[in-house]
């Protein structure tokens, strides 16, 4: 709670916007845990509460900014301001680019920084008066190299770092009605992270004990995901709302280099699958205007992330403009 009240008297008025707006859709939110993804869950496809409509040929574009609020289980603090901006191309094609800006606060450290640019381009492939399929592929880039560092030069772990550092594919594909969305993706990092945190690192450290409460996280090679969205929508002319679950299975192992030995290991209990409990509400302004939130609760997690994704709970909040 302290933590909160400094960071609310710290921030510019904006974030203080969005953080009390926040507090305030609390007993509509709940608090929830997010899915330990890495950012596919929310990319064309594969994205939540989907639009629908009964005509064909439809041409969305639209521009959201969304704020994400969350807490890992080392009592770190969570911050995300993401701009999602959707263009049409042509009548039944669209690009998505999101450019996220993040900031931690934690025990060790203090950081901020832009995050990785997600890029995906979706096909309506079948465009029914009863149902849509929708195909997706895309990518993420990797804006820095995740080695953000503590005030006196300590190497950080993934939580800490605002990029993952790895270049992604992805691809996806969903079918949506009036009242369901069904959709699956599959997203592959290329190659290590280059992260340099180690436990060692953190020795004769006043912080040392903190430190080795986190995972190693030294060049990780995330392993392979795939995800199901299954969700039950309701919606009206102001008002819409959804239920649902998203589970993504880690098919393989993370990897990391582990010193003293010099080499990469692959991390037990990082497999297997991660199911989140999720439901948002979203209200109309105008045609053109919304606002909508999100909040989820994770029934099952991976044991061990060193990654850096698992959140205890999250909540996101969004306005969208449609032209």
């Amino acid at each position: 709670m302290l933590n909160k009240i400094y960071f609310l008297t710290q921030k510019p008025t904006l974030q203080k916007t969005f953080f009390l707006l926040q507090v305030f859709l609390y007993p509509l939110l709940s608090q929830g845990q997010g899915c330990s993804d890495a950012g596919f869950c929310t990319m064309g496809a594969m994205r939540p509460n989907q639009h629908y409509s009964t005509q064909t040929n439809v041409k969305l574009r639209s521009i959201e900014f969304s704020q994400y609020i969350g807490y890992t289980k080392f009592d770190d603090l969570i911050l995300n301001y993401t701009l999602d901006a959707n263009f049409s191309v042509g009548k039944r094609n669209t690009l998505q680019i999101k450019l996220p800006y993040q900031l931690v606060r934690g025990s060790l450290a203090n950081t901020n920084g832009t995050g990785d640019i997600s890029l995906s381009f979706t096909r309506n492939v079948i465009a029914k008066s009863s149902y849509q399929v929708n195909v997706s592929i895309g990518t993420k880039i990797p804006t820095m190299v995740p080695n953000l560092k503590s005030d006196d030069g300590r190497p950080l772990p993934s939580y800490y770092q605002t990029s993952l550092g790895t270049y992604d594919a992805i691809a996806g594909i969903s079918l949506i009605t009036r009242q369901w969305l069904f959709a699956t993706g599959y997203q592959q990092a290329l190659n290590s992270s280059g992260n340099e945190f180690v436990w060692g690192a953190w020795a004769g450290s006043d912080k040392q004990q903190e430190a080795l409460a986190y995972p190693v996280s030294k060049d990780v090679l995330r392993g392979k995901d795939i995800m199901l969205r299954i969700e039950r929508n309701f919606r009206s002319s102001k008002f819409n709302a959804y239920v649902g679950l998203l589970g993504i299975y880690r098919l393989n192992k993370d990897k990391v280099f582990s010193p003293p030995h010099k080499e990469v290991r692959a991390k037990d209990k990082t497999t297997g699958l991660a199911l989140t409990a999720l439901g948002g509400i979203g209200y109309n302004f105008t045609v053109k205007t919304s606002i909508k939130g999100m909040f989820g609760y994770a029934l099952i997690q991976r044991e061990t992330n060193p990654d850096g994704l698992s959140r205890e709970w999250v909540q996101t909040i969004g306005v969208e403009y449609k032209f």
